[in-house]
């Protein structure tokens, strides 16, 4: 059996009733306009809000009060913002692709809009006399869908530092590709999990899928490796590198104004909302309530239009997380960065995948069909035996690593020498406490003409002159 022939039979044989679940037949054309349209200033009405609360909490954390002036409580600031940026002058680089220039803002600022035509708000509701999901559409393979429009994306922010004919520009916008190509991989992996409980791809499918249990739970590390390839996806603190303002001035929007900006600052926000929204349907049960509210009076807040209030409670966890982390953490540096998301990230994820691909096969019984009964309960054999060996196989790796790291801290506490060569390196180093510099000695070259003094490795010589006619 190859591998592709297995995956899709550990797919097929998921329970899933339709893939996807959600039912657009009654549904005419014009209002999924009317969705769209919805959706879209949701959005923008969103982001409007999220500036003023990053802005509001961040000042709290840091003792001061953050915008209090437009509007009660501040709330009118952001459209202040925004009018301020309008009325900017919109300059264009002389040595600019001028084509290019222009187009790499709309790419950012656009893409992130289409990844929520896939995102589930609700299930079936009553709207304009049509019996149709909250949501825009929806295919079987509805988060490959999100993750490419996200690339997509991304070209914006490669595109805008590529054609500004700028050196920081072009920094930030190769450090943006290289942190977009690491760590979507860890983020593709992580969904594999999900693919593999569910069986399927569709997001209404995968959401109907947590009726009974959220997958955060059975996926724990799967979601952890989203979380941390989310905020490295979006550019946010502490994973800002491609903006890093330390050393590359604004980074890829260094030499855009106006409104070009804006939209450069428009994608970002709405990219937090998109993966928000789809780490919310793949480990968060979606627009579904919290299981302890579900039950309430036969899940009286678990239809019609409360999924709106769910998912948009849900996002906004992971929001405030964001804005918890900028307030934090200070940022990192570009080699630790890529260093953790190909060196780490990546092969344990690909190595948690397999796990559970082996333990998903051998509950559905891939493996034999045999049982053991642990007091009242019953247990599979397969499925025992492979926790086992995945329990010892993880232990024994972070054994080894916490070897390593012992090791490792000993050789950085050990002593350092009393006597240093400050030139040793080829730089002047200076001493550490404790430690005092090596006198240089003082060699002459051989005769009475007068020369040069050359200070080599921590060694004055002299260089005797050639004499020129």
């Amino acid at each position: 059996m190859t591998l592709s022939s297995a995956a899709y039979g550990l797919l097929s044989a998921v329970p899933a009733t339709e893939n996807p679940s959600a039912d657009f037949s009654d549904t005419p054309w014009w209002l999924a306009l009317v969705k769209a349209v919805v959706v879209f200033v949701y959005l923008l009405l969103s982001t409007l809000i999220v500036i003023w609360f990053e802005r509001r909490v961040i000042g709290r954390m840091q003792q001061r009060p953050g915008p209090n002036r437009n509007g009660p409580f501040g709330l009118l600031q952001t459209l202040a913002d925004g009018a301020k940026l309008m009325l900017k002058e919109d300059i264009t680089p002389e040595k600019a692709d001028k084509v290019v220039y222009m187009l790499a803002p709309i790419i950012a600022g656009t893409m992130a809009f289409v990844a929520f035509a896939v995102i589930p708000f609700g299930p079936e509701v009553w709207m304009f006399g049509h019996r149709t999901p909250l949501q825009v559409t929806d295919v079987p393979v509805a988060v490959l869908l999100v993750l490419a429009i996200a690339s997509v994306g991304v070209y914006g922010i490669i595109l805008a530092g590529w054609s500004s004919g700028s050196t920081y520009p072009l920094i930030g916008g190769l450090r943006s590709t290289a942190q977009v190509i690491s760590y979507e991989i860890a983020m593709g992996l992580s969904l594999v999990v999900v693919f593999l409980f569910s069986g399927s791809m569709s997001t209404s499918q995968i959401v109907s899928a947590q009726s009974s249990l959220w997958y955060i739970l059975p996926a724990f590390f799967s979601f952890a490796v989203y979380v941390i390839t989310m905020v490295g996806e979006t550019n946010r603190l502490p994973f800002d590198l491609a903006e890093g303002e330390g050393e590359l001035t604004g980074g890829f929007h260094t030499e855009y104004s106006s409104m070009r900006f804006a939209m450069f600052f428009l994608g970002e926000y709405i990219n937090m909302f998109t993966v928000s929204a789809l780490a919310t349907t793949m480990f968060l049960g979606g627009w579904q309530a919290p299981p302890f509210i579900s039950a309430i009076n036969d899940g009286m807040f678990n239809h019609g239009w409360w999924g709106i209030f769910w998912i948009t409670l849900k996002m906004w966890l992971f929001i405030y997380g964001y804005v918890w982390l900028r307030g934090s953490l200070p940022r990192t540096r570009y080699d630790q960065f890529m260093r953790f998301g190909w060196k780490f990230l990546i092969p344990i994820t690909l190595a948690w995948v397999v796990a559970v691909a082996f333990i998903r096969g051998a509950q559905l019984g891939f493996l034999g069909e045999g049982t053991v009964s642990i007091g009242p309960l019953g247990f599979n054999t397969a499925t025992l035996v492979i926790i086992a060996v995945v329990a010892v196989i993880a232990l024994a790796v972070a054994w080894v690593w916490d070897g390593r790291r012992e090791a490792r801290l000993a050789a950085e506490q050990a002593a350092p020498p009393e006597e240093i060569d400050p030139f040793a390196g080829g730089y002047p180093v200076p001493p550490l406490p404790g430690q005092r510099l090596r006198e240089p000695s003082v060699a002459l070259t051989a005769g009475g003409s007068s020369g040069q003094s050359v200070v080599t490795g921590g060694t004055v010589t002299a260089v005797k002159e050639d004499d020129h006619d």
